[in-house]
């Protein structure tokens, strides 16, 4: 008789129960947003970088703050202007009299977590600076290429384009995010409490890192062992045809857009504890993974409601 063989867990119990802790900090850090912080994470592990899009003083930042206290990253936040340059992100080679050459001194883009603040407010050539950085984890200055740290995670927070002083982010840009966030109001309870507690800077500035960088890079490992059926990547290829054919779509989701969609949810069954994907891990997240990739005829603001509508067209094979 054969000995019986068990497969090891794609993720280890102290893995688990650390970002389990992870998970926990951060919501007790941002009151009152548990899906939106589950979807933060699961951005992080399907190794994408996030896009927050609301009013000031919602607590963007503050998602983003926390999230950065609490994986143990390094960490740079940037604050784009109207003057920002595309060399004040990235950096610059400067002329060495002394050593008679050129030397790179690197920009704040060579952190594990940038905090690009208000990416909105710079001009599209400086948001056009982050496209090589975001996509290929690299930065390529006066021909010489430079690798960036890994993990390499970029948290935009932005302003609705209706406001003063906005450039809106072009659709190539926008796609080299995987998930688009908005937290909207707290509900009451949220608010009762943030208003009678202590401040969540001060919070968070006394933070300790539930998790480290090769934790990070150990769950982005894992989740790409997370098992996606043929009957379920028939209904994300499903979800891609109803988009480009979709009453009021203009220009539908790509193959990168259902791969993007693919990787998210297998990160979303992991954080739920699962070694496979379900179609409510993908229903779960195709509104924040597909509405900003839409092109739709009328006005941008209908991309949501759009997003919507292509889930529900759409019934399970």
């Amino acid at each position: 008789m054969h000995a019986q063989t068990h497969t090891p867990p794609i993720v280890a119990d102290a893995a688990r129960t650390a970002l389990t802790g992870a998970i926990a900090q951060v919501n007790r850090l941002v009151l009152g947003k548990r899906r939106e912080v589950a979807l933060a994470f699961t951005c992080l592990l399907a190794g994408g970088h996030l896009l927050i899009e609301d009013l000031p003083g919602l607590g963007k930042t503050t998602l983003a703050r926390a999230l950065a206290a609490t994986l143990g990253l390094d960490f740079q936040r940037m604050q784009f202007t109207s003057d920002l340059l595309p060399s004040d992100i990235l950096g610059v080679s400067v002329y060495d009299q002394s050593a008679r050459e050129f030397r790179f001194h690197p920009g704040p883009v060579f952190t594990q977590l940038l905090l690009a603040d208000e990416i909105n407010r710079a001009p599209p050539r400086t948001q056009s600076a982050l496209l090589e950085a975001m996509a290929e984890h690299q930065v390529s200055i006066d021909g010489i290429t430079h690798l960036l740290p890994q993990p390499f995670f970029v948290i935009a927070t932005q302003n609705p384009v209706d406001l003063a002083g906005t450039f809106p982010l072009p659709d190539s840009q926008l796609d080299r995010f995987l998930l688009r966030l908005r937290l909207g109001y707290p509900d009451a309870e949220a608010e009762r409490e943030m208003l009678a507690g202590e401040d969540r800077r001060e919070l968070i500035a006394h933070t300790l890192p539930m998790l480290t960088a090769e934790d990070v890079l150990a769950l982005r490992a894992a989740v790409e062992n997370i098992h996606a059926s043929e009957a379920l990547i028939a209904y994300v290829q499903a979800l891609m045809a109803e988009s480009r054919r979709h009453p009021g779509v203009r220009v539908g989701l790509s193959p990168r857009a259902g791969l993007a969609l693919l990787r998210a949810a297998r990160a979303h069954a992991l954080l739920a504890g699962r070694e496979h994907v379900l179609p409510e891990d993908v229903q779960a997240l195709f509104v924040e993974v597909a509405a900003h990739r839409l092109v739709p005829e009328a006005d941008a603001s209908d991309r949501l409601a759009l997003a919507d509508a292509i889930l529900r067209a759409v019934r399970l094979p």
